[in-house]
Parts: structure tokens; sequence; C-alpha cells
């Protein structure tokens, strides 16, 4: 049962996990490869919006996207652009990466061997993953400006799209904890976060939402 404050905890999450930042014109896009085809759609409707010029998809497959994405979620992507109209001389695949440092290393590293000078990236992620992407690629990748983007999507409309409300809630607090825990082992920027977002998680551990809890992690 996901009570009241259960929810309330949730939404104070959910939107400390975005970072509220306006899209604007960067060098490229890149998508980070996920179950998610609205990072693909989202990256196409800013592209179409002159938002960047280029589009990278990043990712290799997972566990939870193995049978859906067969061929890579970084492959699909790209299919769901040509899809939806983006010439193919616009994107360039990454399929290696499988987890948000590889996204941003080897982007970086074939946007370098394409010759490509990259001074801002527009970074698009899942909703509750756009201040994770961002502090890691602020670490990984400094001197560069990042913008973060996602699917414009309430915690509501993204838990209808997923379809397991408990599912969502245990996707956020794993994210949380990665942002408390990450930046001491040089994975990520280090962040404020506040206190009452820091009671809302620990209220949630504590009542169960812990399947995507790190478990050799102290926070």
């Amino acid at each position: 049962m996901i009570s009241t404050q259960d929810w309330a905890d949730t939404r104070l999450i959910w939107g400390y996990h975005q970072m509220g930042h306006t899209p604007q014109p960067c060098s490229v896009a890149i998508g980070l490869g996920s179950h998610d085809l609205g990072v693909a759609e989202t990256a196409v409707d800013l592209y179409d919006r002159g938002m960047a010029p280029l589009l990278v998809f990043t990712g290799a497959t997972s566990p939870t996207t193995r049978e859906r994405m067969p061929r890579g979620e970084a492959v699909h992507y790209r299919e769901r652009a040509l899809e939806l109209g983006v010439p193919s001389s616009a994107v360039l695949v990454e399929p290696r990466a499988r987890n948000t440092g590889e996204n941003i290393t080897f982007c970086r590293e074939l946007l370098r061997e394409a010759g490509i000078d990259v001074t801002s990236v527009l970074l698009i992620s899942k909703p509750y993953e756009e201040r994770r992407a961002y502090a890691t690629a602020r670490k990984l990748w400094p001197g560069v400006r990042i913008v973060s983007a996602s699917s414009p999507m309430t915690l509501d409309e993204y838990v209808d799209s997923i379809g397991d409300a408990r599912l969502v809630i245990d996707m956020l607090v794993g994210a949380l904890q990665r942002l408390l825990v990450y930046p001491e082992q040089g994975f990520m920027i280090s962040q404020q976060v506040p206190e009452d977002v820091i009671e809302a998680y620990e209220r949630l551990c504590r009542r169960g939402f812990t399947s995507r809890l790190l478990r050799d992690a102290t926070a």
C-alpha cells in the first residue's frame, strides 16, 4: 500500500531530480539510453526546434532492455529518430555504454574522433535522471556547458507510462541514493540536497522502497 505520505515524499524527490533548465541551442544533443523511447522522441523534438544540429544516442543493453531493444538502446533510439524524420547524417550512435559514466565518456571520445567541436551539450534523459546525468557530465566533461532536458511529464503521467507505481518510487529512491554516494566515489560532482528531500528519501527507505538501492552503499 502506497500512503499519502509516500506520495508526498515521492513528489518532493521527483521535483528535486529535475534541473528545471530551459532548452537552449547547443553544439550537440545526447540522448542517454534506457528502456524509454521517449528520450529519443524528446531528442527529435529538440532537434526539430533547432536546439542542436546533431543527435548522439548512447547505450548498449541492460537486463531491463535486452528483450525490448535487442539491437541495443542507442540503435533503437536512432531507428526511432529516423522514423520521425531526422536525416541519418544528423545522427551518431555510441553502442557500448552500460552506465551513465560510460555514456558521457564514450560520447566525448566519439565526438572528438569525428572532429566535432563541442562547447555545449543538450543532455536528454528520463525525467528522474536529469540531475544524475547533469552531475555526471559536469564531472567527466569539464569546461562544457550542460543543459539538461527530458520529456515534459508530471509524476502521475510518468507512473501511468510505466504502469507500476511502486517500481517508479523505487527508481526515484535509487537515483537519489546515487546522488548522495557517487560524488565520494568520483563519479559525479557533489550537489546540495535539501534537508526535506533527504528526510523524504529516508522515510521511503524505511517504508521499503529499496529495490533499486546499492546494497553496499552507506547512504
